[in-house]
Formats: structure tokens, C-alpha cells, sequence
């Protein structure tokens, strides 16, 4: 299979997948370090190491959504899960290393892409864009409110060089991103899992607490503090992506849960919640599913914001959080943790 991840990068939709919807204007920078190329968001930080073993969500109700933010998280409704295992933190590169070892796996990411995806003769496409490869966030030289100005296809970047050939190595206790659909999928089915509902997730994600909707504290999530896309202040620790575990779990014990990468889940995207589907839903089908940022694809719901979330763009670092993803893409900003209907050996 080719990589479909580039010929989509070159239209206007670029990035739109993962952060589109947060649409507040970039505020002017501080005094605060600005960073000039995408491994400056790189860390070599270790964090108290925290176990891999699944923990038990007990089934029961929730409010699940949000009404007060965007449109896309409401309606708010009770909602009705059913007992579930979740792992306690997002699947880690040591975690995937393990994986592609046993397997021999081959990323999305790290095959070249089909020329016929860009609908123009070969020879008018740019060689560059036809090399495997992924999304990085890479800070724009100035404020910006243009996604296409922060993020770049990078030939070589793929989750054992998440900043591109030229930059370090993955980190073996950080979330592994850059991956597609079926990678995850694929990594699932070995490792004896699958991917969350979003009920799921944000049953497992809220663990009994209020919505909210200010940023979360330097204690509890990784975002953006400073001006985005062009100043962090760091004022978290980490300036991108952090190890599994730096910041405190929630009730339930789960970690990052918002924050460090957005997380993936089963369920195909639609702007809002159908209020009659409130026990154990999976939403829309396929046929049914819609992504106003990118209406040729059915994307899947993904959860909890990322690093890149800050309050002057995206509000995106709560449980009801919820965008559209391109099953195709894989980003810097975007993993995924597993959901088991039992419980795993150990």
C-alpha cells in the first residue's frame, strides 16, 4: 500500500483534520523564547515511570458533551456505557518498537505515496511529494491564524523520526504518533485490543468531574501556555510532546487523558451528537459520517486536544473535546491508546 498521506497535504486542507475547528485569532508575541524549527519542540525528558497494565472502567452513566464551546461537542446528554479496560496511558514508541519487532510492520508513513491521488500527470507533482512521509508542526516565523503556515510535509518524518530525518530519534516512553488508521488498527489487533469508543473514552477521560473550560494547569495536562503558534513559555516543562506520566491521572488513573496528543477513536465523525444515541454508542456509520474540513474522507473522532492546544486558539484540552481525523494522516500532534472488553493477561 502507498502512503495517501501527501497528496493531501498540498491542498488547501492542510492540517485541517487536527486543528481546523479552533479559530481564535493568534495573539501578538511576548517576551517570551520563540522556537525556529520543528525540533525545538523535541525533548530528551524522563519522567517517574508508570506501568503499562490496563485499569478497569467500571460501566455506568454520564453527561457526556458539551454545550458551551463549540458546536460540534453538544449536544450534552446522559449517556450509558458498559464495563471496559483501558489502557492507562497512550501507546508509547517503546510500546510500538515492540510491535514493528515482532512483525516486521511497515507505517503508512514510511511508503511512498501513489501519484494518481493527486489527479494531475506525475511529472507536475514535486518529487519531494511523492517521498514516504508526515505532517510536523514547525513554528511560523511570525503570528499567523493560517494552519498552513505551521505545519509542513516532511520527507522521512514517521514515528522513529517524529521531527524528520535530520532531527532525533523518537523517545521510547513519549506517545508514538505519525501514524494512520490502520497502523493503529494493526498495532490493536496484535497487541489483543481495539480503539475506544468516544463514549468510552470520555466516560473514561471526565472520571465523574464537571465540565470545564479553562486550561488546565502545568500539574495536570500538557498545552500550549504563550501565544500560539509562535510563543511557548514552557511554563508546563515541556514545550512539545512529554514522556507518558509526567503529569498527575485522573480519578480513574489514567494519564493524559487531555493534552500531550490528541488520541484517536473508533468512531466516525459527524459535527455534534445524536441525542437518541445514548447507550453504548458507536456513532454514525460510515455512509453517515461528515467532516466539514474534510468532506471527501470519512474521518474517525479524535479526543482530548494535544501540546499545540493553548486558550487563544484551541480550547481543545477537556474530555468533550472532539474533531474529525483523516484516517490517512498521520501528524507530530496525534496518538492513541486501547480499549479491551476484557481483561488483558498481564
Amino acid at each position: 500500500m502507498t502512503n495517501p498521506v501527501s497528496a493531501r497535504l498540498t491542498l488547501p486542507l492542510l492540517a485541517a483534520v487536527s486543528l481546523a475547528a479552533c479559530s481564535q485569532s493568534a495573539d501578538e508575541p511576548s517576551d517570551a523564547p520563540g522556537f525556529e524549527a520543528a525540533s525545538d519542540f523535541a525533548s530528551t525528558a524522563e519522567c517517574a515511570a508508570i506501568g503499562d497494565l490496563p485499569i478497569r472502567i467500571a460501566g455506568g452513566t454520564f453527561i457526556m458533551g458539551q454545550d458551551d464551546i463549540y458546536a460540534e461537542e453538544g449536544p450534552r446528554r446522559e449517556t450509558r456505557v458498559d464495563g471496559f479496560w483501558i489502557d492507562p496511558h497512550e501507546v508509547t514508541n517503546r510500546q510500538f518498537a515492540a510491535f514493528v519487532e515482532a512483525t516486521g510492520y511497515e507505517t503508512v508513513a514510511e511508503k511512498p505515496v501513489d501519484p494518481a491521488l493527486f489527479g494531475v500527470p506525475e511529472d507536475q507533482i514535486p518529487p519531494e511529494l511523492l517521498l514516504p512521509g508526515s505532517a510536523v508542526f514547525t513554528p511560523p516565523d511570525q503570528p499567523s491564524t493560517r494552519y498552513t503556515d505551521w505545519w509542513k510535509y516532511v520527507p522521512g518524518a514517521n514515528w522513529m523520526k517524529p521531527y524528520g530525518p535530520d532531527g532525533p530519534d523518537a523517545q521510547e516512553n513519549q506517545p508514538v504518533v505519525h501514524l494512520a488508521w490502520d497502523d493503529m488498527v494493526a498495532y490493536a489487533n496484535w497487541a489483543g485490543g481495539r480503539l475506544p469508543t468516544e463514549a468510552e473514552w470520555e466516560y473514561a477521560a471526565s472520571a465523574g468531574a464537571d465540565p470545564y473550560s479553562a486550561q488546565p494547569d502545568g500539574e495536570t495536562a500538557n498545552s500550549w501556555q504563550g501565544a500560539f503558534p509562535v510563543v511557548n513559555e514552557e511554563t508546563d516543562g515541556f514545550a512539545g510532546i512529554a514522556p507518558v506520566g509526567c503529569f498527575a491521572p485522573n480519578a480513574n488513573g489514567l494519564y493524559d487523558m487531555v493534552g500531550n496528543a490528541w488520541e484517536v477513536t473508533q468512531d466516525f465523525y459527524r459535527p455534534g451528537h445524536d441525542p437518541d444515541d445514548n447507550d453504548n454508542p458507536t456513532g454514525p456509520s460510515e455512509n453517515a459520517a461528515y467532516d466539514p474540513y474534510n468532506p471527501g474522507l470519512a474521518s474517525r473522532v479524535m479526543k482530548g486536544g494535544s501540546y499545540l492546544c493553548a486558550p487563544n486558539y484551541c480550547q481543545r484540552y477537556r474530555p468533550a473535546s472532539r474533531q474529525g481525523r483523516d484516517p490517512g494522516l498521520g501528524t507530530s500532534n496525534v496518538g492513541f491508546r486501547l480499549a479491551y472488553d476484557e481483561r488483558p493477561d498481564a
